[in-house]
């Protein structure tokens, strides 16, 4: 997730980092006063502390296991989510949060029903699929279809009108790596694919997941379809299946598949953000924001995506609230809803704490599962970037001592942008998490507690610094507050 330039390496020598950031910055920079270049003593110190607690060990994993263990799938609109929305009230209660609430949320309600595929010929082999979030159904007697394989939306853009009547069958692969770079450069496929091959004609679309593992569980995921277009089903292929069609494809002979989806779309229902705060000693109007989104897919358990996250930002917040003293400013949980398939929740917080954004001072997002801190990144206005390396000298023993300028923010936090709030979010190491994202061995038992530790770690000191320096950091300037692809 971690983009843009700007890389700043960890200095072990204050002094130094300071002078060469502010020769950075030049004019920005001489304009402001030294000590707005380093952190105080006093504030230093007990980032580090809160950096060690957590790093020997945190609740973090207990919230894990109790999110999903004990709710489960919690899709928005389902049993599931009006359970989770019970637990996250409780949960935040309980461990001493203040006006602890449920803002309304009013999201999109979508269920899958049954799916089954097979090829049909030239041979009959059944496939493993996924009806991708939104889809409407087939017909009640199933789609059946020829194949046409297509490896991108431009090849299929190149071949226009041969997909009218067939299945288009996106096949593009995703490349594993340390960061979330793989899965920004597949995931077009899945949510423009389908209304691509609606303005050719085509009557269905299968795509190979967008995932990095190769077991037989494919990966969901929402689409998005255009109102000018006709709608229709879309599914994804687990990824040895996918690669089966491609090699029967490839033999030349015509290859047909028939795949059947019940799912349906019912009328918008009533959910809920979840808000607790540990309230600020002497400015509790502004506001340090840590999010994650409490909804999750219906096939796992959710416990990468992104029950992990909701762990990191409690975690991070009561560690603070432990404190003897606690910071200058409001450290506000925010635990939104329909994230995975509609960002309702990310709307209404916008709309309904318009007002105070004014007030907002940082946010920071979790969504990246159960891999170790790599980096922060951030996005603010360029005299922000001292405190940042001070910040980031902090998060070093726990990995994540690298800092990135040009952060876009987590996709709760698009709202926030425009008004210019300061953004950050921790890198950490997604080689493995989509072998499991948007699948339904998204469970437990692949946290990983050492690592959870580690971001209950960066993020209590990050947070516990942006909430305690005298001056918060700048604003993202005016002409960089526009959200990449809007």
């Amino acid at each position: 997730m971690v983009r843009g330039a700007g890389r700043i390496p960890a200095i072990e020598d204050a002094r130094l980092r300071r002078v060469a950031l502010c020769l950075l910055l030049g004019a920005c920079a001489r304009s402001l006063p030294a000590s707005d270049f380093a952190l105080a003593p006093d504030i230093r110190a007990t980032a580090e502390s809160l950096r060690e607690r957590a790093s020997s060990g945190s609740e973090a994993t207990r919230w894990v296991r109790e999110l999903t263990d004990r709710v489960g799938p919690r899709l928005a609109g389902s049993p599931g989510d009006a359970a989770a929305v019970a637990w996250a009230l409780a949960t935040l209660k309980a461990q001493g949060f203040a006006r602890v609430r449920a803002e309304k949320v009013l999201a999109h309600v979508w269920k899958r029903g049954a799916e089954s595929g097979e090829i049909t010929a030239p041979y009959r082999q059944p496939l493993a699929l996924t009806a991708l979030g939104g889809s409407v159904a087939t017909p009640a007697g199933g789609l059946e279809a020829e194949v046409v394989e297509v490896a991108s939306l431009e090849a299929l853009d190149a071949k226009g009108e041969a997909a009218r009547g067939k299945i288009v069958f996106f096949n593009k692969k995703m490349e594993r790596g340390g960061d979330f770079s793989g899965y920004g450069r597949a995931v077009d496929v899945r949510g423009a694919g389908p209304s691509r091959a609606a303005k050719y004609g085509a009557a269905g679309v299968l795509i190979r997941s967008i995932g990095t593992d190769h077991n037989r569980t494919p990966h969901t995921g929402a689409l998005k379809y255009e109102e000018a277009l006709p709608k229709i089903p879309a599914a994804a292929l687990a990824i040895p299946d996918a690669e089966l069609l491609e090699r029967l494809v490839r033999e030349g002979k015509p290859v047909r598949v028939r795949f059947i989806l019940t799912c349906r779309s019912e009328a918008d229902t009533e959910s809920a953000n979840v808000i607790g705060e540990i309230p600020g000693r002497e400015k509790p109007e502004e506001i340090v924001l840590l999010g994650a989104h409490l909804d999750s897919w219906d096939l796992g358990t959710g416990a990468i995506d992104d029950g992990t996250g909701c762990a990191i930002v409690l975690e991070a917040a009561r560690l603070i609230g432990h404190l003897p003293r606690r910071p200058r400013r409001t450290i506000r949980v925010v635990l939104f809803a329909n994230e995975e398939n509609g960002l309702a929740g990310a709307r209404a917080y916008g709309d309904a704490h318009q007002s105070e954004l004014a007030r907002h001072v940082a946010a920071f997002e979790s969504d990246s599962g159960t891999g170790r801190p790599t980096g922060l990144s951030w996005n603010a206005g360029p005299s922000a970037e001292p405190l940042v390396a001070e910040i980031a000298a902090i998060l070093a023993p726990v990995g994540a001592g690298q800092a990135t300028g040009g952060a876009s923010g987590g996709a709760d936090l698009s709202p926030l942008r425009p008004a210019g709030i300061p953004l950050f979010a921790l890198g950490q190491d997604s080689s493995r998490y989509f072998d499991y994202h948007h699948t339904a061995n998204d469970t437990f038992d692949k946290v990983d507690p050492p690592s959870l530790d580690a971001n209950v770690a960066a993020v209590a000191a990050f947070a516990y610094v942006a909430a305690e320096i005298p001056h918060p950091f700048e604003k993202i300037p005016e002409a960089a507050r526009k959200t990449p692809g809007s």
